[in-house]
């Protein structure tokens, strides 16, 4: 009885232990959706009492982004099944799918009804009686959007590695990481231009102040969305591993002395951290199959010592005049 209760104890403990690390592991997702989650309601309820168009936009803003977190998530957790006969080098592309469908989720749900809510408004609009409530709900927000995106800021700044911000997000294969970054960024602002049409529409008596908020915000939302699906869509298609990982790769082969032409060096990203790699070189003539086995193991460890996304390696021997250079 003692042994089975110590066994339970500790399956007990593997699993809070697996499970803690999951959260740290995504730490930036589930803050990001706890924020949102929120935020949302608490502005869904400030814009049934208020009237605020921009209030309401900002609420679907924010459920939106609550959607959203929850499929990357489901991408991320897809994108680790192990390989299987039917896609042999895994599933983690399926995390840019969702990533991609993350895109047409804030183009449509939160572009579009914000445009939509807010050309209503502009049509038929009505007076904010008493903006209190919002105001004080838009600063909440602000507050916890704002520690969601310091934690988005720091964790993506930790990837920098000496580039710029827009090149590391150009080349970052984890589309979480700079999904919520984008989204974390216009959530602020959007709250900013909430606050400014409420406050317009109050100060120059003119309620439609308030539906072209809503607008701006949608616009805002749009070319987020578009700026993500264009990140996403590269991912989808199929990336190159970043550029000095590519000419380590190919330093490497020049330096085999049994070498005499590399051919070329292919890298596609399948996952945000597995990179299959594959080479066609030009051996010496004199060499024998077996001391080309023997080269070719010793390539491809010293290869996955460069890094460990490498995952998968194929290396050609290919007469240089018969190969497609590249």
């Amino acid at each position: 009885m003692l042994a089975r209760n110590t066994k339970a104890g500790r399956n007990v403990v593997g699993i809070m232990a697996k499970t803690l690390g999951h959260i740290r592991e995504n730490i930036v997702l589930y803050g990001a959706f706890a924020a949102n989650l929120g935020i949302a309601i608490a502005k869904f309820a400030a814009a049934g009492i208020s009237g605020s168009s921009a209030m309401a936009t900002e609420g679907v803003h924010s459920l939106v982004d609550s959607g959203n977190q929850v499929l990357l998530l489901y991408g991320q957790k897809r994108g680790k099944r192990a390989p299987d006969a039917a896609h042999p080098f895994g599933y983690g592309r399926e995390l840019y799918f969702w990533a991609f469908v993350v895109a047409i989720l804030i183009f449509a749900g939160g572009a579009g009804i914000s445009v939509y809510e807010g050309i209503v408004h502009i049509q038929d609009p009505h007076p904010i009686d008493d903006p209190t409530l919002s105001y004080i709900v838009l600063g909440a927000a602000f507050l916890m959007e704002g520690a969601s995106w310091a934690i988005a800021v720091k964790e993506f700044s930790g990837r920098l590695d000496g580039q710029g911000w827009w090149q590391a997000i150009h080349r970052s294969k984890d589309p979480a990481g700079f999904i919520v970054l984008f989204e974390d960024s216009a959530a602020l602002l959007g709250l900013v231009i909430a606050a400014a049409g409420i406050w317009a529409s109050g100060y120059f008596a003119d309620a439609r102040l308030d539906g072209a908020a809503s607008v701006v915000i949608g616009l805002i939302l749009a070319a987020v969305a578009v700026l993500l699906a264009r990140e996403s869509k590269g991912l989808l298609i199929g990336e190159a591993a970043d550029p000095a990982l590519i000419a380590s790769l190919r330093a490497l082969m020049d330096d085999t002395a049994c070498i005499t032409a590399v051919n070329h060096v292919r890298t596609v990203h399948t996952a945000p951290n597995s990179v299959f790699v594959a080479i066609s070189a030009d051996f010496v003539d004199e060499l024998s199959m077996g001391e080309a086995e023997t080269v070719i193991e010793d390539l491809e460890a010293r290869m996955k010592a460069l890094s460990p996304k490498i995952s998968s390696i194929y290396i050609r021997p290919e007469k240089r005049e018969q190969a497609v250079v590249g």
